[in-house]
């Protein structure tokens, strides 16, 4: 039975008396009841109309010209080099489909390849998995870069079951061009880190990344740059800054890659997250004296963490050294920091630390300066006169709590 016949029937058993007494909550539930399964059914009818609107049909006559273009006896290169002609998802589909009925011709990996493309890029996952799962049930069959192309449209149409099970099917195969390279890797690690920011949920998933990580180095694949970065950025969003540390200080000892600046940044964001300003700031030295600068994500934590820390005088100077380095700051960085200083009685200070922002960084910061003038109670008032030319009142500075 469907949901629209299952709510029609409960809106009909839904009766209610108008000249019986009710109790008023009685009639709330059965009217949320009853607008819940109307509403349900309906946007579920609306979904399926959509989508069967939008699915495309097939254009005869573009792909009767098409195969008209093929000669009698036309081999798997010919077919590659037309459905890579091919505009529409659904002539390629069609052209693979109709080359599989004829005799005297088998697919090889080129059409399989291009076909799974023009599927992938179209986001037609469901007719891309058909066609997948007839290059998997081929033994000893594919290319590395068949399978990369798997995993990749896998992995954007969030499929991370099906991306991990091809790439175990190229674990298990005999052939060395069909084995996983450092690209396998690096796939599968951005769709792990990817569209995330549960905690729980990077915890989950760094399992899996460690163990792909050990698997690429027990088969003998030195890893690049991009995949230690990938690491470190895991154990950074699962918390386990600790493991990220390790895995920073065996960069260039035991792994034949250097840290760059990304290495840097995520070191320093997951320290400061976890109050550990000390390391954060060693951290921060080290980059510099390689001659990298910190970036906007970097600079705000430092800021942000230090002055939580209680050390607004380092907090500031971070500061300044972000704005010096032409980095853009936030609105929770400059209010926690103008926080901080009024918490430690240094109201004063605080002001003029906003003409000073607004003075040599207005096109940086004056808008969350004034953000800050016209929320924090703590600050009489900021004109918007020219720089230089607002007046405060020290004296009222701090309001009462």
């Amino acid at each position: 039975m469907s949901i629209a016949l299952k709510s029609l029937r409960c809106l009909k058993q839904i009766c209610i008396n108008v000249k019986a007494p009710q109790n008023s909550n009685y009639l709330i539930s059965r009217y949320v009841l009853a607008t819940l399964f109307s509403s349900t059914s309906y946007w579920q009818r609306v979904n399926r109309r959509n989508l069967a609107a939008s699915k495309l049909t097939l254009d005869e006559f573009q792909f009767r010209r098409a195969v008209s273009q093929l000669l009698p006896r036309f081999k798997p290169e010919d077919l590659h080099n037309l459905i890579n002609l091919q505009e529409d998802p659904l002539v390629c589909l069609e052209l693979f489909n109709w080359a599989s009925q004829q005799p005297r011709f088998t697919h090889d990996v080129s059409t399989f390849h291009v076909t799974i493309k023009k599927l992938g890029a179209a986001k037609m996952y469901d007719e891309m998995d058909l066609i997948v799962n007839e290059a998997l049930a081929i033994p000893s069959f594919g290319s590395e870069a068949l399978y990369n192309t798997m995993i990749y449209f896998f992995t954007e149409a969030r499929k991370l079951s099906r991306a991990v099970n091809v790439y175990k099917h190229m674990r298990s195969l005999k052939k060395l061009d069909c084995k996983p390279s450092i690209r396998t890797y690096n796939l599968l690690f951005t769709s792990f880190l990817s569209r995330r920011s549960n905690t729980y949920i990077n915890h989950m998933y760094m399992d899996t990344m460690s163990m792909l990580f050990k698997q690429m180095v027990d088969d003998g694949i030195d890893p690049d740059i991009f995949a230690l970065n990938s690491m470190i950025k895991g154990y950074v969003l699962s918390l386990h800054v600790n493991d990220a540390l390790r895995l920073y200080h065996q960069m260039g000892v035991v792994y034949d890659c250097v840290p760059n600046s990304f290495t840097f940044d995520y070191l320093i964001h997951g320290l400061c997250s976890q109050g550990r300003t000390c390391n954060a700031r060693k951290i921060c030295d080290e980059m510099k004296a390689k001659g990298f600068v910190p970036s906007s994500k970097s600079y705000n934590s430092l800021v942000s963490s230090f002055a939580l820390e209680g050390e607004i005088d380092e907090s500031v100077s971070y500061l300044w050294e972000m704005i010096g380095n032409e980095r853009l700051g936030d609105y929770i960085t400059y209010r926690t920091v103008v926080d901080e200083l009024c918490r430690q009685q240094r109201c004063g200070d605080a002001v003029n630390l906003l003409k000073e922002l607004q003075e040599k960084s207005a096109k940086i910061t004056v808008g969350c300066v004034d953000a800050i003038a016209k929320r924090d109670g703590r600050v009489r008032r900021i004109n918007n006169e020219k720089l230089g030319e607002a007046h405060f009142d020290q004296r009222t500075d701090c309001v009462e709590a």
